[in-house]
């Protein structure tokens, strides 16, 4: 059974009776982990449990291809249906799988866990069947819309309540990974303590790194060829001691991203769908900065900008000349780059 994304979450809380077997996969390794916990918590609530779990890998199941069967069919010395967990599975346990599946042991749950399996590939196959007793659940990045529920229903659950402009901004900040959201909304839990509401400061605090706004400030007047803007933010990054290394390595990575919204453009894809595929998401109040970026730089000059901060990054890691003015200068010689249709 193809379970629609759309279905995921209620099928993972409250899995239709006779399911057997799950496969949980997908980009997002914190989301899949989360799915499947909540899979294997629907039949066994402590997972440390060792009467009633057992916590296979694919090594182990390759040493011993009877394992899977085995465990399945076991029977919990103090009673209660058991689980299976098989993690970081791959297409190469595809076989030994199936014959699992074409012939089931015992009353367990088992949930296959495996990371970002190709459309048609073994593994996918085997669960996505229309067979009943078996169910394949993908896991992708939260759209904008999946994460203000996500951000809402965290913050509902520890009683508190968020502003309209701190969750817009808070969506913009997470989203790469469903555990690392957690993790920062626990962040942001702890921060509020003791209030009700959650408001845009709270979030800038918890979850921004004011360091990397600074930075991020840098890349944007280097990528629109604003000198004085640039002069302005590199000066504010030095008085707070940031190291130049930094500037320079997230100044790389931010002519990346831009370098990745053009081979998408050139595919066909819109500037607004390229900028919705980056992981991280741009923050939505540099959204008409990167736009205007990425439509005035072309990939040669962008392989130009890059080589240009790789050889500052090296100046600075092996050679006597002040890190800061060898950073100074790269941005600099990119903003004058910038500057130019």
């Amino acid at each position: 059974m193809k379970v629609a994304p759309s279905e995921a979450d209620r099928i993972a809380k409250d899995p239709p009776r006779g399911l057997r077997a799950v496969l949980v996969f997908g980009p997002d390794a914190g989301l899949a982990r989360e799915r499947s916990e909540t899979l294997l918590k629907t039949v066994v609530e402590d997972l440390s449990d060792p009467f009633r779990v057992s916590d296979l890998d694919e090594q182990t199941l390759t040493n011993d291809p009877a394992r899977l069967s085995d465990e399945a069919a076991a029977i919990s010395m103090l009673g209660g249906r058991r689980v299976v967990r098989v993690r970081g599975a791959t297409n190469a346990l595809a076989g030994l799988i199936e014959d699992f599946l074409d012939d089931p042991k015992g009353d367990a749950l088992v949930v296959v866990e495996a990371g970002d399996l190709a459309k048609g590939s073994t593994l996918r196959k085997l669960f996505e069947t229309d067979d009943r007793d078996r169910a394949a659940i993908a896991c992708y990045a939260d759209n904008a819309r999946n994460l203000s529920d996500v951000v809402r229903d965290a913050l509902r659950a520890e009683g508190l309540a968020i502003a309209p402009d701190a969750l817009a901004d808070a969506v913009s900040r997470l989203g790469s990974d469903r555990g690392v959201t957690r993790r920062e909304l626990e962040k942001l839990v702890l921060y509020v303590r003791g209030r009700k509401q959650v408001t845009l400061d709270d979030v800038r605090a918890s979850l921004g790194d004011e360091a990397e706004a600074r930075v991020e400030e840098a890349c944007d007047a280097a990528g629109s060829g604003e000198l004085p803007r640039l002069d302005l933010a590199l000066e504010r990054l030095w008085v707070s001691d940031v190291s130049p290394v930094a500037v320079l390595r997230q100044a790389m990575s931010h002519f990346q991203r831009l370098m990745l919204v053009q081979a998408e453009t050139a595919r066909g894809e819109s500037l607004d769908g390229a900028m919705k595929k980056l992981r991280p998401p741009v923050h939505f109040s540099r959204t008409d900065s990167f736009k205007a970026q990425a439509r005035k730089w072309n990939e040669a000059r962008l392989g130009e900008a890059l080589d240009l901060l790789l050889e500052a990054e090296a100046l600075c890691k092996t050679t006597a000349v002040p890190a800061e003015a060898a950073c100074a200068r790269a941005l600099f010689n990119v903003a004058a780059m910038g500057k130019m249709r």
